[in-house]
């Protein structure tokens, strides 16, 4: 078909754009052909892990010579669904003076596909890696000195009462320490998963599990289901790994958290220089599980300031002067959302 090999569990198939320094992925995600993922849910629905999003970045960055994701951030909710496929591009952007290049994740369901607008998941940037040295090495006391066991016997248990429905794949946390503000975890993929390891950068599930540690650090609160949603600085050390040492440190100036990651024998994995969380509620995630709920837009009838079908209507105008009989005049959007509140009926804008 003159495509290339991915040679990615999540992607299929690439393509260099003629003419350009470009190249989109492609992938095909499902619960029948990657059955691990649908032990991700939140709320009922299942959500491809923002953990995964990331591997994609890092993969197609690797392709490109662009082994670290300066950013990332998510944009929708990426829902696999129950029957059907979801279809998957990561595009590669061209570099820059400075070598940096865009990354952008999109999806649609293959449902109606050719009907189907494409969704923005994510939204990025990738840089070579080479300037931006591994953290050290963590050193051969484990767990760290001074640091408190926590209790995580009934954790998941805890995590299912606030919406977070994982399954046995991505139910990684083992143990996990506190010394000050500074979270400390063991993390381990199942053997059925850990056997496919190898193929990912970090497996998704097990970065996944690594960040379940946070929820024993002040910046989540405690309550509520924060999901990760803006990425900083990750760079990949290593390859496979299958247990996962993790550090994870407040970024006060940030509201966020930094996370590093090392093997067994204390050798850095992944670092993460800044993550973000974003609270997510049930019905922000029906609504992205189900595109047909969304509002669409309809034309009525507004001749001569309206129709009786149409009911009321108010003109509302961006610029410089009325364009409409009794039109009201604003200068910007911004202005016009602040006092829309106030206006009676249907607004008609024009520009």
């Amino acid at each position: 078909l003159g495509l290339q090999r991915a040679e990615h569990p999540l992607l299929g198939a690439a393509v260099e754009l003629a003419g350009s320094d470009r190249m989109v992925f492609a992938g095909r995600l499902s619960a029948a052909s990657q059955g691990w993922l649908a032990d991700h849910a939140v709320h009922g629905t299942v959500l491809i892990p923002g953990t995964a999003l990331v591997e994609l970045a890092l993969a197609a960055g690797d392709r490109m010579g662009c082994g670290r994701l300066e950013e990332l951030t998510l944009q929708a909710p990426l829902v696999l669904p129950e029957t059907g496929a979801v279809q998957l591009q990561v595009s590669v952007g061209e570099p820059d003076a400075e070598g940096r290049r865009t990354v952008e994740i999109h999806s649609r369901p293959e449902r109606h596909a050719a009907e189907a607008a494409w969704a923005c998941n994510a939204l990025g940037a990738l840089t070579e890696a080479a300037a931006h040295p591994a953290p050290a090495a963590l050193g051969e006391v484990w767990p760290p000195q001074d640091a408190s066991a926590v209790e995580v016997g009934a954790f998941y248990d805890g995590l299912a009462d606030r919406g977070y429905e994982y399954g046995p794949v991505f139910q990684g946390l083992r143990r996990a320490w506190r010394r000050g503000d500074e979270v400390f975890a063991e993390v381990a993929l199942p053997e059925e998963a850990a056997n496919a390891a190898g193929a990912f950068g970090v497996h998704p599930a097990l970065l996944d599990a690594a960040l379940h540690a946070m929820n024993f650090a002040s910046v989540t609160g405690g309550s509520g289901t924060p999901l990760p949603f803006a990425w900083t600085g990750v760079t990949l050390h290593a390859v496979g790994a299958t247990v996962l040492r993790v550090r994870i440190a407040p970024d006060d100036a940030r509201g966020a958290v930094g996370v590093e990651l090392f093997d067994q024998t204390g050798l850095p994995v992944a670092s993460v220089e800044s993550l973000a969380l974003r609270e997510v509620s049930p019905e922000q995630l029906a609504v992205a599980d189900d595109p047909d709920s969304l509002f669409e837009v309809e034309w009525v009838s507004a001749a001569d300031g309206g129709s009786a079908e149409a009911g009321a209507v108010s003109w509302a105008v961006l610029g410089d002067g009325p364009l409409a009989e009794g039109g009201e005049v604003f200068a910007d959007v911004d202005a016009l959302v602040a006092s829309s509140k106030d206006l009676p009926g249907t607004v008609v804008l024009e520009c």
